[in-house]
């Protein structure tokens, strides 16, 4: 039996491209939890899709034995879109790795998956150790002492207590893992209790049906016990347990304070839920505290190419939210494209990323309609209800008011581009809050924003603008009343849904030429000339149209009198006007996914 003195779980939090992997990569060499022969870089990162961005998108847990010690590292990704898996990994754990690249300093996702550490309600009310650790010190053009002295000021600290570290060059490596099993506390909870286990991850497997990923609170499991999933009540067997090395590595017993996992059996995916507690049969125990409900920021609907493939993609958004439960969908159908789901993401590289994966891991061939954001409705009489589909709004005469999401914006810049960046938020609407000098060459600017204004294409331009070296977070504040209105575009006289938006009247004349100036680009001629146009209400308020294809009907002819060719041209004229009246335009999956990416 394992002694619990000896466990250590904790995880590594910091913002993007600031060394994570790398970390954990050194970790794994040096506690030898993965052979050399078998190394690999971002070796925690298992999806191709992981390796070609150079992101982590996936948390994903390692178990590794260090001087007698058992350690439990959760690798977490640090983009703002990621958020709940950091949440989800935090309440697995007693402490946190703060890691900062010296070339950089402390970004904008620093602060926010640090202040998601001291969160007492994501923590389910504990107090996580921080251990602040400097990465990348080898740079020429590190810049160590001025992040030392960011990271002190902030967490309050004497600058000598910071590590500093270069995971690249293995400098310092074996420090870090000292200081994680001398400040990090060992797992409470009693073996002789009842078990009680925290859902905090989970796979689907075709033989051991739903492989949940737990943190052992309480008690102990082993094969063949008796379970119960407290929230949704379903009851099972013990397939199989084990720890994460970091394949799975079946073992004879869990116990209290471990990190590992619980093979169910459970065919059914919503029978065993994130954030849920697993109980032995018939016992008397409380849940534990799970996590906050996340909300979905952007929503856009799927719909497969192929009529056929709709039972395929309801069971491939079923499984992949099993390993990424900050998805949500439900069905829904529209005139045109066929049935298919409606789906709320944390961003749009979230977005990016699950059509990525539903192309890839299942074959699937999609038509995405435009992102929104979801607007609360308050109609006439006096009920509310969130809509998050321009489909869903009410006609004009049956609203009483619409409100939008706005964020608390974060972005921290080097001092040269504060006017820049100042210039930026001068496009959009926004709330001026404060500024906070980090340092005196870096400085975070405080703003509250439209959701909708900043999801889209915000990110992009801020980088744009600084070279580079700006970072944002932002997080859902509050609704506030705005003058929105339902833009539908026509496509030759035909609505399509899949273009419709709701857009404030104050870009509103801006978006619609821009959006018939896109699709007049982008869809392809037809025999006959298509109007688009885009309306509000009744009223056109934009307008383009794609010039029909044109075939030489002459061209075979030479010499004789001109009313030859008159005579042909006439005919094509009048047969492209009959054309015009029955004729229905194709528009390709191509067309939707340019416009989704503008």
């Amino acid at each position: 039996m394992l002694n619990q003195k000896n466990i250590r779980n904790f995880c590594i939090i910091s913002h993007v491209d600031h060394g994570k992997s790398t970390l954990a990569d050194r970790f794994l060499e040096l506690t030898g939890a993965v052979e050399q022969r078998e190394m690999r870089k971002q070796y925690l990162d298992t999806m191709d899709l992981e390796r070609e961005k150079g992101i982590t998108i996936k948390l994903q847990p390692v178990r590794m034995e260090y001087n007698n010690y058992i350690l439990n590292l959760i690798d977490t990704p640090g983009h703002v879109d990621f958020t709940y898996e950091v949440s989800r990994s935090l309440a697995a754990v007693e402490g946190a790795i703060l890691l900062v690249d010296a070339s950089q300093g402390i970004q904008a996702q620093t602060l926010a998956n640090l202040h998601l550490a001291q969160d007492p309600s994501t923590n389910s009310g504990q107090d996580k150790v921080i251990i602040p650790v400097i990465n990348k010190i080898d740079l020429s053009h590190a810049q160590v002492k001025e992040s030392v002295k960011e990271l002190s000021q902030l967490l309050k600290i004497d600058e000598k207590s910071i590590l500093r570290i270069s995971a690249k060059q293995s400098i310092n490596i074996e420090q870090v893992l000292k200081e994680v099993i001398e400040k990090i506390p060992a797992p409470k909870g009693n073996t002789k209790d009842p078990l009680r286990a925290l859902i905090f991850d989970s796979v689907y497997d075709s033989y051991k049906g739903v492989v949940a990923f737990v943190r052992v609170v309480d008690g102990q499991v082993k094969a063949g016990d008796k379970i119960e999933m407290k929230a949704s009540k379903a009851q099972t067997d013990v397939i199989e347990v084990g720890v994460f090395k970091p394949q799975l590595d079946k073992t004879d017993m869990l116990q209290a304070g471990e990190v590992a996992y619980i093979a169910t059996g459970l065919k059914n995916l919503d029978q065993c839920r994130v954030g849920d507690t697993i109980i032995s049969i018939n016992a008397k125990t409380e849940s534990l505290s799970g996590y906050k409900e996340i909300r979905p920021v952007v929503f856009a609907s799927f719909y497969p190419a192929e009529i056929d493939n709709h039972d395929l993609l309801k069971d491939s958004l079923a499984r992949l939210k099993l390993s990424d439960a900050a998805l949500q969908y439900e069905p829904e159908s529209c005139e045109g494209l066929g049935r298919g789901f409606r789906c709320g993401f944390l961003g749009m590289l979230h977005l990016e990323i699950v059509l990525e994966r539903l192309k890839r891991e299942y074959n699937l061939n999609l038509v995405v309609t435009s992102p929104s954001v979801s607007y609360q409705v308050i109609d006439k009489k006096q009920k509310s209800f969130i809509v998050s589909s321009p489909e869903d709004l009410p006609e004009p005469n049956q609203i009483k008011e619409i409100k939008e999401p706005w964020v608390d914006l974060e972005i921290i810049v080097p001092n040269q581009y504060l006017g820049q960046v100042m210039k930026l938020l001068e496009d959009i609407r926004n709330e001026y809050k404060d500024t906070q000098y980090l340092s005196p060459e870096r400085v975070l600017v405080k703003y509250q924003a439209p959701l909708n204004e900043i999801i889209i294409d915000f990110y992009d331009k801020l980088k744009n603008t600084t070279s580079g070296y700006a970072s944002m977070s932002y997080e859902v504040a509050d609704y506030r009343s705005a003058d929105l209105v339902k833009l539908d575009i026509l496509i030759a006289g035909e609505r399509t849904e899949a273009f419709a938006r709701i857009i404030h009247k104050q870009r509103l004349d801006k978006e619609a030429r821009a959006l018939v100036k896109r699709l007049k680009e982008i869809i392809p001629k037809q025999l006959f000339a298509v109007a688009l146009q885009a309306a509000v209400g009744g009223k056109v308020i934009a307008r383009e149209t794609i010039s029909a294809m044109r075939k030489d009907v002459t061209g075979y002819l030479y010499g004789g009198d001109y009313t030859r060719k008159k005579k042909l041209l006439e005919k094509q004229k009048k047969g492209k006007k009959k054309m015009k009246a029955i004729g229905k335009v194709n528009i390709p999956q191509e067309v939707f996914l340019k416009v989704l990416r503008k």
